[in-house]
């Protein structure tokens, strides 16, 4: 047996490699596998007692695909120690032993137990037969795309020779896993059958009907579907693909290009010219930096994140089993959904039964679309509503396990709700606040439990949104800390920890993109080019869709009231959405205006009134400098958060901008962008736009140390954050978090 596959020759000649890395919970494919699977195909080249093989997992799951982590620590080793032509041999060792197995004239079985995924998936493709358990664990696909990569051991050649170029094609653009039975519809497995006899169909193929030449090297094979060049349908595929994909990310994502490209060229060369052809693309896509970025954050960061790294160590789990929650709005009854959903029993409380009847009633509609849509069952859907209890009654409270406060963004009114909670909840029992700015450290004042007080900043919707801020105020203790990270492991959510300040992170990051939007809008840049640049950039909005969606009244009153009684008011003496309020009645989507004109139908278009309510300037800038200054307000806030220490790591950052606000994911978050532009050179940039726009762009002094020593936010280099230490400069500012996870690298 090698580290991670045994080999086993029974009484008949069916020799089975079970795949079980025993350094691992999962199989995942790295340079260890790699290394491991040549040398068992080796053996079995050079085994005459082998007949067939039977290729089997010794996890509950399959494999899970490429080891991210591993192509993460070693992307930049490789780029400086080996030329690309050995960069290229490298990568392409996983293709040629696949390429041996389904070509070592000896019938390949698989049977796939789990999880099939990128490279797990290309393996069992190099299979000549393969049967999927009947299990709902079982998906299937080539997700590469998710994390700016492609297929790069035969998927792009494989999948569209054995289904054809008109159903891989979505499949690998969209990175989309499918079940057992989907894939057997597709054409991607033989059969689908129970766990108790799928081993044995796969023994018996081998021992009866053992084919061991692959569809695409037997003589006349002709891809299903036919080819580009020949089929008007397949054509299409890369017409729409190519357009859609260009439609949807703006040139940013250069995996699905790619993917399109290597299908196109390879599906008509021989499969062994095909395979080296997409390890070329791989190379390219593999060494650009929009995927070390993606595999940063979303792969690397995030699994961190989410095994609870910053979690204080030696604290008990907290058994949570039933969830209080103050407030069934809009907010409010997405946590109560999420929490259903994951087990909990729920006390969804607000000031009236029927407010708190209306929290559940959202659920129960969103519950409904799910049936509707076949993604659930009408029995699925009744037993989470039975877990949502509804009431106006705090003393439902008496015997919950954890509290989440979500009433209207008001100190004065959490006040009230905050002196009914303490009649009725254990003084043992952590209470936490949804608010998205105001800060922990006062709001735990307001309570008698400053030491049992947090703050969980959920995004809407919040059954959909993945990602929690977890605020540490002065008093809270590691254990409510603990128990809090706890809550959003069970909620299924990602959690980052900041410290306490004045909107947090993602609150006041969020701002700065919205602020400085608004900002050229009132300058006279035409909104369309705002609006552009941004989606340009990679937001999934741009600012005025997002003021509008928000309310451009929310949180504006007093202002709303100056320009109101201005009777010259003019839009450059105050802020742009009090004056779309105050002047022209624009409440936003909420009232079908507000930078938008919403129609009946769902369609919009950007107002015609701004032009004449805010003269265009005459010369525009350049698409250029508008998303220079929208990404670079964000840089500009996000360093300032580091430095004042409001930030643990560069990672909370990161996987708060790009999961909770929406920062663009193909550059990894605003840390992972600094790197990569290079401190020195954003500096530079924030020091033009700061004598060009002002103060927005002021580079924190921490920055320019870091530009002036050459250091960095990861890698060997990594500065270290000011609130990984305890050095919380911010306004209002609470105690940092101790037994926090170390620097990322």
């Amino acid at each position: 047996m090698t580290n991670s596959i045994a080999y086993d020759v029974d009484e008949v000649g069916v020799c089975t490699l079970t795949m079980d890395d025993q350094g691992a919970t999962v199989n995942a494919v790295g340079g260890r596998f790699m290394a491991d699977l040549a040398a068992a195909i080796a053996r079995v080249v050079a085994d005459d007692t082998a007949k067939g093989i039977l290729l089997v997992s010794g996890k509950d799951g399959f494999v899970a695909g490429g080891d991210l982590k591993e192509m993460d620590n070693g992307k930049a080793r490789l780029s400086t120690t080996l030329t690309p032509a050995q960069r290229l041999d490298l990568q392409q060792s996983l293709s040629n032993a696949l390429r041996t197995l389904e070509t070592l004239g000896k019938p390949v079985a698989v049977v796939i137990n789990g999880v099939a995924a990128g490279a797990g998936l290309e393996l069992a493709l190099a299979c000549h037969y393969r049967v999927a358990i009947d299990d709902r664990g079982v998906l299937l696909g080539l997700p590469e795309s998710q994390v700016g990569l492609i297929p790069g051991s035969g998927g792009t050649q494989r999948l569209p020779r054995l289904i054809g170029v008109e159903k891989a094609v979505p499949l690998m653009l969209q990175g989309t896993l499918v079940p057992a039975a989907k894939a057997k519809e597709l054409g991607i497995v033989h059969a689908v059958l129970p766990r108790a006899e799928a081993r044995a169909e796969a023994r018996r193929w081998l021992l009866e009907d053992g084919d061991p030449v692959q569809p695409w090297d037997k003589k006349g094979f002709a891809v299903p579907g036919g080819l580009p060049t020949t089929s008007p349908n397949v054509g299409r595929v890369f017409f729409l693909g190519n357009t859609v994909t260009r439609a949807k990310t703006f040139g940013n994502s250069p995996a699905q290009t790619a993917i399109l490209a290597a299908v196109w060229e390879g599906i008509r060369l021989p499969f062994d010219t095909a395979v080296r052809l997409e390890g070329k693309y791989f190379q390219r896509i593999f060494e650009d930096p929009t995927s070390k970025a993606i595999i940063r954050t979303m792969f690397v960061s995030k699994k961190s994140a989410d095994k609870l790294s910053a979690r204080p160590a030696g604290i008990p789990k907290a058994d949570i089993k039933r969830l209080g929650i103050a407030g069934a709005g809009t907010m409010g009854a997405g946590i109560a959904l999420a929490a259903a959903k994951a087990g909990l029993q729920v006390v969804l409380l607000d000031s009236t039964e029927d407010k708190a009847l209306a929290g559940k009633s959202y659920a129960e509609k969103r519950l409904n679309r799910d049936v509707e849509k076949g993604r659930s069952t009408p029995e699925k859907r009744d037993a989470i509503l039975g877990r949502i209890e509804a009431t106006a009654d705090f003393s439902g409270f008496g015997d919950v396990d954890f509290v989440v406060e979500a009433v209207f963004e008001s100190e004065s009114v959490k006040r009230e709700v905050y002196a009914e909670i303490e009649k009725h909840l254990p003084r043992g029992v952590v209470l936490a606040s949804n608010t998205s700015a105001l800060p922990i450290t006062g709001l735990a004042d307001l309570t008698g439990r400053a030491e049992k007080f947090v703050g969980t900043h959920f995004f809407s919707p919040a059954e959909r949104m993945p990602l929690v801020e977890i605020i540490r105020g002065r008093a809270t203790s590691d254990e409510t800390l603990a128990h809090a990270l706890d809550l959003a492991q069970i909620l299924r959510k990602t959690p980052i920890v900041v410290n306490d300040s004045w909107g947090f992170f993602t609150s006041r990051f969020i701002g700065s993109f919205l602020t400085e939007s608004m900002r050229m809008v009132q300058e006279g840049v035409l909104p369309a080019l705002v609006e552009n640049g941004a989606r340009m950039l990679g937001m999934p909005q741009g600012a005025l869709t997002v003021a509008d969606a928000v309310g451009l009244d929310v949180g504006r009153a007093p202002l709303i009231a100056k320009v109101r009684a201005d009777e010259n008011a003019a839009a450059t003496d105050y802020e742009l959405g009090a004056y779309m309020v105050g002047k022209y009645d624009r409440l936003g989507r909420k009232n079908g205006k507000g930078f938008y004109d919403y129609q009946a139908d769902g369609s919009k278009r950007l107002w015609a009134g701004l032009s004449e309510a805010i003269p265009p300037l005459a010369e525009q800038p350049s698409i250029g400098e508008v998303k220079s200054r929208i990404l670079y307000a964000q840089l500009a806030e996000g360093a300032r958060a580091f430095a004042e220490g409001v930030l643990l790591g560069p990672a909370d950052g990161d996987l708060g901008a790009t999961l909770g606000v929406g920062f663009p994911a193909h550059l990894g978050g605003p840390f992972v962008a600094m790197d990569q532009i290079g401190i020195a050179e954003v500096v530079a940039e924030l020091d033009r736009l700061r004598g060009a726009h002002g103060e927005k762009f002021a580079v924190p002094d921490l920055l320019r140390r870091m530009a002036e020593n050459g250091q960095s936010f990861y890698g060997a280099n990594a500065v270290v954050s000011p609130g990984a230490t305890g050095e919380v400069s911010g306004p209002d500012s609470g105690k940092a978090v101790s037994g926090a996870r170390g620097q990322a690298k």
